[in-house]
């Protein structure tokens, strides 16, 4: 037995409308020809963003739509792919936030939570995906943001396994345009999962076992942890807007390009990049 009802799609027209056209471009790239399709892009678009807003499960995507799972599966990836493909790089997001006069960027990492998945690790007994900080399966993804703690970039997804550095250094080009960026002279804020590359980050001063920081130590910190906190924002517009980034039923490999859709359509619903 099921129950009807109305709702509404807490979304902007020109959202759907954005991702339709995307979807209407695809179809014609590809060559599907006319009323070969049960959706027409329109449609599309809206399950592909109930999915992203609401998480709503597939079954009932493909039951409002009178259509097959394995259908509803299939219109959701292509809407996926299509924003995935718009995704900045990061070399464009850093001279992006160059031309808009950032003197500082934030590197953060965040955990998005996934179903346990039993691939074995490199440690007898932990999962791969599992995260001994965040004592739950995830995959971690690395978030550069402005100074206000604004989303300009996603990696691509890392084994919850892995701390921050180790993800940021499996990333084939994270580094290397940090680099380009630090050596222009600006800088990047880090916090201490971020601690092995010296002379990229700036990250707060460790405190050592049994002693206390010195006074200049204890200040940077403050001033520090002060900036660098708003990148937390960025992490948290991503998992708050999008319900369907705090908790992913699905492969974990994909999450890397989900993120990076979801940034698109953060970008877009805001009418902002930088």
């Amino acid at each position: 037995m099921s129950v009807a009802y109305e709702a509404v799609l807490d979304v902007s027209e020109g959202s759907v409308v954005f991702l339709s056209g995307l979807l209407d471009e695809e179809r014609v790239r590809r060559g599907t020809r006319n009323d070969t399709r049960e959706m027409g892009t329109y449609k599309q678009a809206v399950l592909v963003l109930r999915w992203f807003f609401d998480d709503t499960r597939m079954s009932g995507l493909a039951r409002d739509n009178g259509i097959s799972s394995s259908a509803a599966y299939a219109y959701r990836d292509e809407g996926i792919a299509v924003l995935s493909a718009l995704a900045p790089s990061l070399h464009g997001a850093l001279l992006a936030a160059k031309a808009a006069g950032y003197a500082h960027v934030i590197v953060d990492g965040t955990l998005i939570r996934t179903d346990r998945i039993s691939t074995p690790g490199p440690t007898v007994g932990v999962d791969l995906w599992w995260s001994g900080k965040h004592k739950r399966h995830g995959g971690n993804v690395q978030v550069v943001s402005a100074p206000d703690g604004w989303p300009l970039w996603t990696s691509g997804v890392r084994p919850g396994r892995e701390h921050d550095m180790s993800a940021a250094r499996a990333d084939p080009d994270l580094l290397a345009r940090i680099t380009d960026w630090v050596g222009d002279g600006a800088l990047v804020l880090a916090d201490l999962g971020h601690e092995g590359e010296p002379d990229l980050s700036r990250i707060p001063f460790k405190k050592p076992a049994n002693a206390t920081l010195a006074m200049d130590q204890q200040a940077y910190n403050a001033i520090h942890n002060a900036l660098r906190c708003l990148g937390e924002r960025a992490n948290s517009l991503l998992e708050t807007t999008y319900k369907a980034l705090r908790h992913y039923r699905g492969c974990p490999w994909r999450l890397g390009e989900i993120v990076g859709a979801a940034l698109v359509l953060l970008h877009h619903e805001n009418h902002r990049t930088t």
